[in-house]
């Protein structure tokens, strides 16, 4: 399967927001810092493409997705009786390796995916490897007891910090949880312009 395999830090440089949810002191302090050394400047024009086109692969970059996963997943919003955008991000969100990681099992979404790509995850106590598998409301979501042993994994466990998003439960502390209902948009983190990605694709 394609998928990015450059830096992670490089691209949340470049999109001026974190977008894995790592915690890193030397990200936080060069956000506003452009991969290349050029310091992000708000007062700087940009067109109307491309404050479009930022938007977009702000989101797509998010969910570590390429192009064409993207617009596909666009294009089912628009079936969608739904809003577009509304229905964009409930497709995004629904998505397993996000749910993983919004459950508070990994520290990071790339680390999310990387256990479902290695198996780590059951859905319906039922083995799912692909990351984009679409969980659905009463859909149970945890990890396989091999996966308890991954220091990162019992590292973001333990952390009590952790905000569940309501559409999600979590069963204690442990890895397992459960998808209550249909993903809130408004309780997606990144600060997103849905309104500017549709503009974006009807071009």
């Amino acid at each position: 399967m394609a998928r990015y395999t450059g830096s992670k830090h490089k691209l949340s440089r470049r999109e001026g927001v974190n977008l894995t949810g790592t915690r890193s002191r030397s990200l936080e302090r060069r956000l506003n810092v452009q991969p290349g050394g050029r310091r992000r400047m708000p007062q700087r024009r940009i067109s109307e493409y491309g404050r479009q086109l930022r938007e977009k692969q702000k989101l797509k970059r998010f969910f570590g997705m390429l192009e064409k996963q993207f617009r596909n997943t666009f294009a089912d919003a628009q079936k969608s009786t739904d809003p577009t955008g509304e229905a964009l991000l409930k497709l995004l969100e629904s998505r397993l390796d996000n749910v993983v990681y919004r459950l508070g099992f990994t520290p990071t979404s790339p680390m999310a995916r990387q256990l479902v790509n290695h198996g780590h995850v059951l859905v319906n106590d039922k083995r799912v490897s692909i990351p984009s598998y679409r969980v659905k409301p009463g859909d149970t979501v945890k990890l396989r007891a091999k996966a308890h042993e991954i220091p990162a994994v019992i590292e973001a466990l333990e952390e009590t910090g952790n905000r569940v998003p309501s559409w999600l439960s979590r069963e204690g502390n442990g890895p397992s949880g459960r998808m209550v209902s249909a993903p809130n948009p408004e309780e997606f983190t990144i600060p997103v312009d849905v309104d500017q990605i549709i503009a974006f694709y009807a071009r």
